[in-house]
């Protein structure tokens, strides 16, 4: 496919937005798989497309000046999508910053808190030497739920995150909240997250964008050498 958009990926929930995206925009993509757990993600030419050394990416040979542009930060990569297709990112300037200022809750806040609940609940303690450290348990499964009774409000007088429309802050947010189970969350006082999950979940796009690779998905718990590759690496 000359005009596919190349995707450079692994099944995580940062992976699953711009799955879920190309899903739902239509867009054709080729597949390159991004295996964090073998060290992929240091090799040069992948660096010259994300030099943060993370997933995903994406390069698209019909770049904004018919050139062909190369992209790293799932969040801009949304952004820059939805711009491409003039899909999900609402249709005038007021629902734009809506999308906008949920988008970027979900960058600065349920990315990083959840994914950090994630490593002191699961994996920490199952690193060699364990490290079981309830304070941060605490801190960061505490902060989520937090998060996730914002969500709720926010649910309770709307159909979607930014309003009436699906978006691209939807697409954001639904990958990480719907491992709310690993992060030890309870939804039974957020019925409007519980929800809103449960809506998007029976979108096709969202179910063929999260089914990519998802065989490829592994236990980091039982994983060593993907445990010091991802979690002691030196600056």
């Amino acid at each position: 496919m000359s005009n596919a958009i190349d995707l450079y990926y692994w099944p995580t929930p940062n992976g699953w937005k711009i799955s879920i995206a190309l899903e739902e925009m239509g867009l054709p993509y080729n597949l390159h798989l991004v295996d964090i757990g073998a060290g992929a993600q240091f090799e040069p030419d992948f660096l010259k497309i994300a030099p943060n050394n993370r997933m995903p990416a994406i390069v698209d040979p019909n770049g904004p000046d018919g050139a062909p542009i190369a992209m790293f930060e799932s969040g801009a990569i949304l952004q820059y999508l939805a711009r491409k297709t003039g899909q999900f990112y609402g249709s005038n300037a007021r629902e734009q910053v809506a999308v906008e200022q949920w988008l970027m809750w979900q960058m600065g806040g349920v990315g990083p808190m959840a994914g950090q609940a994630h490593h002191f609940l699961k994996y920490a303690p199952a690193m060699d030497p364990p490290n079981d450290l309830p304070y941060a348990k605490d801190r960061y499964r505490n902060e989520v739920s937090r998060l996730y009774r914002v969500l709720d409000t926010q649910l309770a007088e709307n159909e979607y995150v930014a309003g009436d429309f699906y978006s691209i802050a939807d697409m954001a947010i639904w990958p990480w909240a719907s491992l709310w189970e690993g992060q030890q969350q309870d939804l039974s006082d957020k019925p409007n997250l519980k929800r809103w999950l449960d809506q998007l979940a029976a979108r096709d796009g969202i179910a063929k964008g999260r089914a990519v690779a998802a065989d490829m998905r592994s236990n980091l718990q039982d994983n060593k050498k993907a445990q010091e590759l991802l979690f002691k690496q030196k600056g």
